[in-house]
């Protein structure tokens, strides 16, 4: 049974910073797509980040220079570092792993006071 489960949300002023985390079972991190996305209300979800088995790694444009996404594979996790937050980043933050079919985990709130 594949389960990915995040963590680390909460409620940070603008300018702040926050880390993400998804730790994985059932899948492996290193050899799946991995990636953020979120979703603010009233507004579809949307891609923030994704990494490849290769490491590549690929950011929307509103996060560009902002985020970084990483995985350790030892731990099976893969996060999201958010600096520079901006209330427009406020959104539930999902994890997806991509392996014969996607996976989602539950989400995080991330809440940006301005």
């Amino acid at each position: 049974q594949v389960q990915l489960v995040e963590s680390g949300g909460g409620l940070v002023q603008a300018g702040g910073s926050l880390r993400l985390s998804c730790a994985a079972s059932g899948i492996s991190v290193s050899i799946s797509l991995m990636g953020w996305f979120r979703q603010a209300p009233g507004k579809q979800r949307e891609l923030v980040a994704t990494i490849t088995t290769g490491g590549t790694t690929n950011y929307a444009d509103p996060v560009k220079g902002r985020f970084t996404i990483s995985r350790d594979n030892a731990k099976n996790t893969v996060y999201l570092q958010m600096d520079s937050l901006k209330a427009d980043d406020t959104a539930v933050y999902y994890c997806r792993g991509l392996s014969k079919r996607q996976y989602w985990g539950q989400g995080t709130q991330v809440t940006v006071s301005s």
